[in-house]
């Protein structure tokens, strides 16, 4: 507008017909200089202009911004579900820690290296995989003090916290992104997310069994609330965990207040040795003489439940966890 008040300046002061025509020559070439741009400027772009000098960039679980300057080519996971993420986002890896095997059972090429424990990996053997890209969980301690050293020996890393779908949805999203290859999105997130939309539109939300989920170790066990990733299914499945009345059962399994609420199911998942925990449960609060006279117990409804649909994380299989335990608490409307 200043450059503006200063040409009506001068022609008023001036008046010329030479200005005149200098002034619409100017203005014409500015409104089809504007022309051209919008036409430029919307036509196809390349990718690295939404993110400007990198390939890919993205803010992750600990808020840090990730650039990854060139797609990744040597990726190491240092948790074996966000190595299968990875995978099922069609990238491939050059190390992996050994959960993805003791655990998830998955089969691997010979190549891929495994550089130690879930808690506790192996940071020189990282070192000598040079990897480009390094995912980690915010949760571990040892891999935020990992991160430290990759930082220092310039090797990019991301921090994923995942513990619901929604979370595996996000993560996903940006390794296909990453890789290039969407149509996994669509395959192994968005038809998953159909699969549970459609068995949750079934439920009647009037109908809400009262349900205790326990989680079992050799040496104890206790219940859990609705953070953790079975009873956030159970939860969209319209039951009410017990211990969301009674915090006091997430840090001492009183059988009293089990009595009391008397839960139409109880679900049990294992942790470590799965013989050593159910006998664990069995010296302990299932010795009481209580237990046996629990409706749940009574009506075979104390349902121990497989460890790879609900104590790792199901990844692509996460509909089945859900049609799972649909199935059992609405077998009519779940055949």
């Amino acid at each position: 507008m200043k450059e503006i008040f200063k040409a009506r300046k001068f022609y008023n002061n001036y008046g010329s017909e030479k200005f005149k025509v200098a002034v619409g020559i100017f203005f014409t070439m500015l409104v089809i200089s504007v022309f051209i741009f919008l036409i430029v400027g919307y036509t196809d772009q390349p990718e690295a202009s939404i993110n400007g000098p990198y390939y890919y960039s993205f803010v992750d679980s600990f808020n840090n911004r990730v650039n990854l300057i060139d797609k990744p080519q040597r990726v190491v996971s240092l948790v074996g579900s966000y190595a299968e993420t990875w995978i099922l986002s069609g990238g491939e890896l050059v190390g992996v820690t050994n959960d993805v095997i003791s655990e998830r059972k998955m089969e691997l090429p010979k190549e891929i290296k495994i550089v130690g424990t879930i808690k506790e990996p192996n940071l020189e053997e990282i070192i000598n995989l040079s990897p480009d890209f390094v995912l980690l969980s915010p949760d571990i301690e040892s891999h935020v003090r990992i991160a430290q050293s990759l930082e220092k020996s310039n090797i990019t890393f991301a921090f994923f916290k995942v513990e619901h779908f929604e979370d595996y949805l996000d993560m996903l999203n940006i390794c296909t992104d990453i890789t290039g290859n969407k149509e996994l999105y669509e395959k192994n997130g968005l038809e998953v997310k159909k699969q549970i939309d459609d068995l949750l539109s079934k439920i009647d939300k009037k109908d809400n069994p009262n349900i205790l989920f326990i989680r079992a170790f050799s040496s104890g066990a206790k219940a859990k609330n609705d953070d953790n990733m079975a009873c956030k299914i159970l939860n969209d499945l319209g039951t009410v965990n017990i211990a969301s009345r009674h915090k006091s059962l997430l840090e001492d399994l009183s059988m009293e207040v089990i009595i009391e609420e008397d839960p139409d199911y109880i679900f049990l998942v294992t942790m470590g040795d799965s013989k050593k925990a159910l006998e664990a449960l069995k010296e302990g609060i299932a010795k009481n003489p209580a237990w046996s006279d629990l409706t749940a117990v009574k009506n075979d409804r104390f349902i121990v439940l497989p460890k790879e649909l609900f104590h790792y994380k199901p990844n692509a299989k996460w509909g089945d966890s859900y049609e799972y335990l649909a199935k059992i608490l609405y077998p009519d409307k779940y055949e």
